[in-house]
């Protein structure tokens, strides 16, 4: 268990104000927070801190679900790169990090936990929606012209044939034996024991640390010691974390003002973009937990 008496302060660089403020050596902080998707606040971060010549190390601040596998895969790979470069990685598990935020974790060396924080989830989604059901009952068809059989599989307009199902579950199979494989590689636990809790179930953190799946207690403070002491700085060092600018009840009126004077484009857009980001029109795969 790692434990340090010390309090938490985050210099916190704004973005456009440029990253490298301050050339002393520190340690980056990296939230991993909600949905990870492809153009997540944490790989974009990641980049910047990465062509900062003071940053000597990195936290990986979970508290996500997990959120879409290649995204997922993606930061991963990123950390570990860091990892192998030299560059102490730590990640700390807030209240959540299920499936692919756990998957992203692993790419550092040491990753802690809260007795009661929600860890595993392991496992695999591939979903899509199905509209056939709405389009028959308002009389509405949508007419397909493809080129081969399968090409429009998953499509929102028609079910899936017992035939398409099964190639699905073909490639849902094979992006969960890649997660499988990279905990058996990274955790250095058999594949049968990985195997054994890698059905979607979640866990604690005190039980996550039972199967292996981490390696100790402790919270961000602990995480920030830590790596403060692997990259040489101790268990004080200064730290940076890039702030996001968070939208205000002043934003929401303002631009709800903007919306009413443009005379409806801009709510129909806004409908069309909620609907876009809420209802995928394809299938998508998933290393998700969903707990809300």
């Amino acid at each position: 268990m790692f434990t340090a008496g010390l309090a938490l302060v985050v210099h916190t660089a704004r973005p456009g104000d440029g990253i490298a403020v301050l050339a002393r050596d520190r340690i980056a902080v990296l939230p991993l927070r909600g949905m990870i998707t492809a153009d997540h606040r944490a790989l974009r971060q990641l980049r910047d801190f990465r062509e900062d010549a003071s940053v000597k190390g990195y936290v990986l601040w979970v508290n996500s679900p997990g959120g879409e596998v290649a995204a997922s895969q993606s930061l991963y790979r990123q950390l570990s790169e860091l990892r192998d470069d030299g560059y102490p990685v730590v990640a700390s598990i807030g209240s959540v990090g299920a499936s692919g935020a756990y998957y992203a974790a692993l790419g550092a060396d040491t990753i802690l936990t809260l007795p009661g924080s929600l860890v595993g989830s392991i496992g695999v989604l591939m979903e899509f929606p199905n509209y056939r059901e709405l389009l028959d009952k308002i009389g509405l068809d949508m007419e397909i012209v493809k080129s081969s059989e399968h090409k429009d599989i998953g499509s929102p307009y028609r079910s899936v044939s017992e035939e398409e199902r099964a190639l699905l579950q073909v490639v849902v199979d094979d992006v969960y034996m890649q997660f499988v494989e990279a905990i058996v590689e990274e955790r250095e636990i058999p594949r049968d024991s990985v195997l054994k809790v890698a059905d979607g179930r979640i866990l604690s953190g005190r039980l996550a640390l039972e199967y292996g799946l981490v390696d100790g207690e402790g919270d961000l403070v602990d995480a920030i010691a830590a790596a403060g002491n692997m990259a040489g700085l101790g268990p004080e060092p200064r730290t940076v974390m890039r702030e996001e600018r968070r939208v205000t009840w002043l934003d929401l009126v303002s631009s709800a003002s903007r919306w009413i004077a443009s005379g409806g484009e801009a709510a129909a857009a806004l409908r069309e973009a909620i609907a876009g980001g809420a209802i995928e029109p394809g299938p998508r795969l998933l290393y998700l937990f969903r707990y809300r």
